[in-house]
């Protein structure tokens, strides 16, 4: 016995354990089961090898705490949510005058469709590639497509030609929304998974550097043509939404650059132990202890001991159908995870609608408003759409306080943002003075981030581990569809009226009772 006694504590521990299985008859996947239930959000969920295995590698992150390679997941993952936003804000800001360039020929929404087509095939691209391969080389490419893309972008010639850019713009970006949170999560303790709701106030940053790009540029008269000119418009005299292209896509360069050199991102010791990996599981974390002085008690024979992952990848590991389908049904391998994903997929994708239709499409909407309102000069519509945005960076910073209270939880955080989004939305049928207008669509850009932010975070953390960046791609895709959808609507339907903004509020109220209903409630628990 030491001499604190916690050999013999830990003796007794096993003889109780041994006795208790032999009294009550229990299987050793039960008991595994038993272990994890108070603490694990999917702690009774799927397969009991896995569950148990989670549980120790949640333990260890825990004692390993927060360190300065959270820090710098924080901002450097933050970079994906900014440019998921800043490059869905630039193409709708672009669109105008280059198609005003191109002669107006050609489908009007056409670069929005190309956008959210390919956010659509990044997302189920880098998500299911993110569970097939891991994390890190998905996550260190995206942003290199996207900034390469955009700079090109910039430099075509014809409405189609910048319509394929931008859908590989699109490609791009597309997975970071999937592997920010992903990675990002797979490395936080447990009590500080209410920081992966707070990271969503990048978005808002993103959203921001888009407005702030296009005021800078869109408002000058000598870089864009004035629309009422006869003779057409030259490329010379319309640089500006090519400045706008090439600033935006060398900012996010920039980011990937960072991306690579500030951190060396380990694989995710969540995907390594679905994968079997678990001496690498342990070199990952120690690596981690090590780095940063903390304690690291973990090692490859408790994992070992808790048996084989069985059901996180198909018996041929480079099956593409194989695991497909491994990854699908983990997502619905009982009742109730069955339930959480659809109902998460139905949100994402109601809210994909919602929010395009608002926000792509509010330039237009705010110049028709400021028509009737007396007026709008260009620069005052820019700088409006750029307040608007600048809002949204505060939403989820609120929502990062609210979802860590306990009587608000992650399920009711959502339904408060959602509720107070619709009320704004319809409060803002009676505006009638430019003040007001401004008002009501900086506060919609804060409550719908309330939300939105929430999301992206309950999303990946209710997800089985092995199977999360396949449901969060899947999530994502939904999403893009939804903004496809919007375009549509956009084309056949006049947004300048109060329509849209009728079904946004619906839309919101449905999503607030939605998350109310959620089948799981991460407060308090980990992640599995």
């Amino acid at each position: 016995m030491n001499g604190d006694g916690s050999m013999e504590i830990d003796v007794r521990h096993e003889e109780d354990k041994t006795a208790r299985e032999g009294e009550q008859g229990t299987t050793r996947s039960e008991s595994l089961i038993e272990v994890v239930e108070e603490e694990d959000v999917l702690g009774q969920q799927g397969d009991p090898v896995m569950s148990a295995k989670m549980r120790l590698v949640n333990d260890a992150i825990e004692e390993i705490g927060w360190t300065g390679y959270h820090t710098k997941l924080f901002f450097l993952n933050g970079f994906g949510y900014a440019v998921d936003s800043l490059v869905l804000l630039l193409q709708s800001v672009v669109a105008g005058p280059a198609y005003l360039e191109f002669g107006e020929k050609g489908y009007e929404k056409g670069l929005t469709v190309a956008v959210y087509l390919g956010m659509f095939i990044g997302a189920l691209f880098w998500g299911f590639g993110a569970d097939f391969i891991g994390r890190k080389w998905a996550f260190n490419l995206s942003l290199v497509v996207c900034s390469v893309s955009a700079v090109l972008g910039g430099l075509m010639p014809s409405w189609r030609t910048l319509g394929f850019f931008i859908g590989l713009v699109g490609f791009g970006g597309g997975g970071n929304l999937v592997l920010d949170t992903t990675v990002f999560l797979e490395f936080l303790p447990g009590r500080k998974q209410w920081v992966l709701t707070m990271m969503a106030c990048w978005w808002g940053l993103g959203q921001a550097v888009a407005g702030f790009i296009a005021w800078g540029f869109l408002s000058e008269g000598k870089w864009n043509c004035d629309e009422s000119k006869e003779g057409g418009c030259g490329r010379r005299e319309n640089m500006g939404w090519r400045y706008v292209m090439f600033v935006g896509g060398g900012l996010v360069f920039v980011m990937s650059i960072l991306r690579v050199t500030v951190i060396r991102l380990h694989e995710t010791p969540k995907y390594l132990l679905g994968a079997g990996e678990d001496e690498k599981v342990v070199e990952t974390l120690r690596f981690l202890a090590e780095k940063y002085n903390r304690n690291c008690g973990l090692t490859v024979d408790d994992l070992e001991g808790c048996g084989v992952v069985t059901g996180a990848h198909s018996k041929k590991r480079f099956s593409v159908v194989g695991e497909t389908l491994v990854h699908l049904r983990g997502l619905f391998s009982t009742r109730k995870i069955s339930l959480s994903t659809t109902m998460i997929w139905v949100s994402w994708a109601m809210i994909g609608l919602a929010y395009p239709l608002f926000y792509v499409f509010l330039p237009n909407y705010l110049a028709s408003r400021g028509a009737q309102l007396g007026g709008v000069s260009s620069f005052e519509k820019w700088r409006n759409y750029s307040l608007t945005n600048v809002s949204s960076i505060f939403g989820p910073l609120l929502a990062g306080w609210m979802c860590n209270i306990g009587l608000l939880g992650r399920r009711r955080t959502m339904l408060v943002g959602a509720l107070m989004t619709a009320i704004f939305f319809f409060a803002y049928t009676t505006v009638r003075t430019k003040a007001q207008d401004v008002g009501f669509s900086c506060a919609i850009g804060f409550s719908l981030n309330v939300y939105y932010g929430t999301l992206y975070a309950y999303t990946p953390e209710v997800l089985p581990s092995a199977h999360r960046a396949t449901g969060n791609g899947i999530a994502v895709a939904c999403n893009r569809v939804m903004g496809i959808l919007s375009a549509v609507i956009a084309t056949v339907a006049d947004t300048s009226t109060t329509v849209p903004i009728y079904i946004c509020g619906g839309l919101l109220v449905a999503l607030g009772v939605i998350s109310a209903l959620f089948p799981f409630e991460p407060y308090g628990r980990r992640s599995s």
